[in-house]
């Protein structure tokens, strides 16, 4: 990539730390300006000042739970570009929910295999 050339940037949520530093890892080695958070709330407090332009989040988290952080986070950027992963079945449930009130979110299932993810990010 040329020096020049801006680094997409990626706000990647997940509360096990672990998947949310690897999958920062892996964007930053792929040409993304990545950084983790383990929070729903935490998301949305660095969302204003890092300005992603991509959103990376976790659906089934104990604060606030990813469909609702991206909510609050759309309405901050509005062009971003939001990416769901879960393991679990709650989010059926999350995601219909933010359906009703007019947001479309893409979800991958955990575990979220990093081709997989860097296709959909560049796509």
């Amino acid at each position: 990539m040329p020096e020049n050339q801006v680094r997409p940037k990626v706000l990647v949520v997940d509360d096990e730390q672990v998947i949310a530093n690897t999958l920062a890892m892996i964007l930053n080695q792929s040409g993304f300006e990545a950084k983790p958070v383990y929070s729903g709330e935490k998301a949305v407090e660095l969302a204003s000042t890092f300005q992603p332009d991509m959103l990376i989040t976790d659906v089934i988290m104990a604060d606030l739970n990813g469909i609702d952080a991206a909510i609050r986070i759309r309405a901050l950027l509005p062009k971003i570009k939001i990416l769901l992963f879960s393991g679990q079945a709650a989010t059926a449930d999350l995601l219909e929910k933010a359906r009703t009130q007019g947001y479309e979110f893409e979800i991958l299932a955990k575990p979220v295999h990093p081709q997989d993810l860097l296709s959909k990010l560049r796509g």
